[in-house]
Formats: structure tokens, C-alpha cells, sequence
């Protein structure tokens, strides 16, 4: 059977830049969901946002611009700007499980206000063409919230569903919930993408065998940990290549030179580069070790010889 892979949008990780380089270096992604836009009440598109989505910035990619918001008129806004651009889709974050965005009632804690997501899809199906998908959990607090949504997001078209089979409050704690997922898969008419806990072409595998019905997959903090896992499901290979080490040095170095260009100062540009390899370090035989020493270089020149140690003798 052939499937899509996707890349799940991550706040602060997948920007155009990892999009690019992930996509030039490895490939496998099919398409990629870009990170959420947030207005907060201001109809004005941050300059960030721009950037991500700008068509030059994404020329050899398919991405899907996102947005969370519980506001109508919100919505309508970002649709049109992102039409502006070119995109023909919006997909609508339900899944953000942050405490931040939640207590707002937004993201995952909108998935239990069925009355509000109706609203919002009413207003948008009447005043915009833009093709609208979803991006959700199986709810905040229980897995059956979303068995509450499904018959609306049919009544309005919702072109796909990605489901995150976790709760909002679990955050990315514990493990992933896939009998609630089946029931999902069983009642709902729209048609459901999987993601969660993609991490390994075994665990690929498994989900396939657990859903066979599912033919799109979206895959999120396991592709930030492991770059190499779409092209190594899609090539049915267990065996990372054999010039692992210098690919994933050139990625690395992509992604570096583009953020020492874009960031100011050394505290920003290692600070971003520090967050990226609390998932990088898990394809090194001592992960620990590997943070570890990522942990401890607070300057650019000690960040640089880390990075040199850690890539050489391995």
C-alpha cells in the first residue's frame, strides 16, 4: 500500500531552514506542515511568520501553512494572507498542548468547545474558498472529546484530520493512546493521518500493521531526533548509510550557518542550536555524553569544538 509521510509543524524547530536542509540532505518527507501562526487578538502577521512562508523560502518543498486561533475572524485574515502567498490550505491547530496556549482556549483546549470550533468553521466555509484541515488531539482531558468533533468537521468539508493520539494535558508524556485512535478511525468519515511516537522504521512498522486503513503519516519530535527516518521507512532499510557521520555533519552545518545569519548574538544562536540537540543527540551511541558536551560549550568557539569532537570520533 502506498502512504504520505508528513513532518509535524514543532514550534521553534521545523522553520523553513530545517525544512530545507532536512529536505536537500535526507528527504522522505512528502510534505511539510509549517509551525503555528498566532495573531493574539492583532490582525498583523509577524515578521518570523513571514519569513517561514514566504514562496522563495520553501521553492523546493509542498508546505501547509497553520494557524491557532479561536476567532473567526482571525481565521479569515490568515487565509487570505496565506492565499496571498499561494497556499490553497490552512490547517487549524487543535493539538498544542501547552499550558500557555491552552488556558486561552486554544489549541488542545478548544477540542472539548464543540460549539465554538462550529462557529469558527460556519464563518469560514461562508467567507473564504481556502481548503481547511485539522491538526488535533483526542482531546484535553478525555480521549472521547473528539469523537464530539468529528460530525462537525464533516458538516464543514475539513479536508483531513491529523491526530496526535495523546491528551492535551499529558503534554508529550506517556504513552500514546491507539485503542482511542481506533475508535476514531471506526466513526469518523473524515478522513485521519496518524501521528505519534513515530520514531524508528520498527515502530513505522507497527502503527502500519496497528492501522491499515491509514495511508498518511505524520511524523514530529522523531524527525528532529533521527532526520534520517523518512528516507530510511521509505527505502524499507533498518541500516542507517554508511556516510551517516557526513551527512549528518552537512546538516548540521546548514542549519548552523543559516541560524548564525538570521539570529543576533552568540546567546541566541547557541541557545537554538543547544534546544535542537536535545533531539540530535539520540542518533549518537552515548546520547548523554553527547548532550552533555553540547550542554557545557557557552561559547560559539567551545560550541564549534564540541560539535567537531562529537561528529569525529564517532
Amino acid at each position: 500500500m502506498s502512504y504520505t509521510l508528513l513532518s509535524s509543524p514543532l514550534q521553534g524547530f521545523t522553520d523553513y531552514r530545517f525544512r530545507n536542509a532536512q529536505n536537500k540532505i535526507f528527504g522522505g518527507i512528502d510534505t511539510f506542515y509549517a509551525p503555528y501562526i498566532r495573531l493574539n487578538g492583532k490582525l498583523v502577521i509577524k515578521s518570523s511568520y513571514q519569513r517561514d512562508l514566504l514562496p522563495e523560502n520553501n521553492n523546493t518543498l509542498e508546505v501547509i501553512p497553520q494557524i491557532i486561533t479561536n476567532d473567526a475572524d482571525e481565521f479569515l485574515f490568515v487565509s487570505k494572507y496565506v492565499q496571498e502567498l499561494g497556499y490553497k490550505e490552512l490547517n487549524w491547530n487543535l493539538g498544542c498542548p501547552y499550558p500557555m496556549v491552552t488556558k486561552c482556549g486554544m489549541g488542545s483546549g478548544l477540542i472539548s468547545n464543540t460549539e465554538k470550533i462550529e462557529q469558527i468553521l460556519h464563518k469560514v466555509k461562508n467567507e473564504s474558498d481556502i481548503i481547511v484541515s485539522m491538526k488535533m488531539r483526542l482531546g484535553y482531558d478525555t480521549t472521547e472529546e473528539i469523537l464530539n468533533v468529528l460530525p462537525i468537521l464533516e458538516k464543514y468539508d475539513v479536508k483531513n484530520v491529523a491526530v496526535h493520539a495523546r491528551l492535551g494535558k499529558q503534554l508529550y508524556k506517556g504513552g500514546v493512546h491507539l485503542d482511542a485512535f481506533q475508535a476514531c478511525v471506526d466513526q469518523s468519515k473524515v478522513k485521519l493521518y496518524y501521528n505519534g511516537d513515530i520514531t524508528s522504521v520498527a515502530k513505522f512498522k507497527e502503527m502500519q500493521d496497528r492501522f491499515p486503513a491509514i495511508d498518511h503519516w505524520m511524523i514530529g519530535r522523531g524527525l528532529i531526533a533521527d532526520p534520517f527516518l523518512p528516507s530510511m521507512i521509505k527505502n524499507d532499510t533498518l541500516e542507517y548509510p554508511k556516510n551517516k557521520m557526513e551527512l549528518f555533519a552537512q546538516f548540521h552545518e546548514t542549519l548552523y550557518a543559516g541560524y548564525s545569519e538570521s539570529l543576533s548574538g552568540a546567546t541566541h544562536i547557541l541557545l537554538k542550536m543547544h534546544h535542537l540537540w536535545e533531539y540530535f543527540s539520540v542518533i549518537f551511541d552515548n546520547p548523554h555524553k553527547v548532550h552533555k558536551m553540547i550542554k557545557k560549550a557557552k561559547s560559539i568557539r567551545n560550541y564549534e569544538q564540541a560539535v567537531k569532537e562529537i561528529i569525529k570520533v564517532r
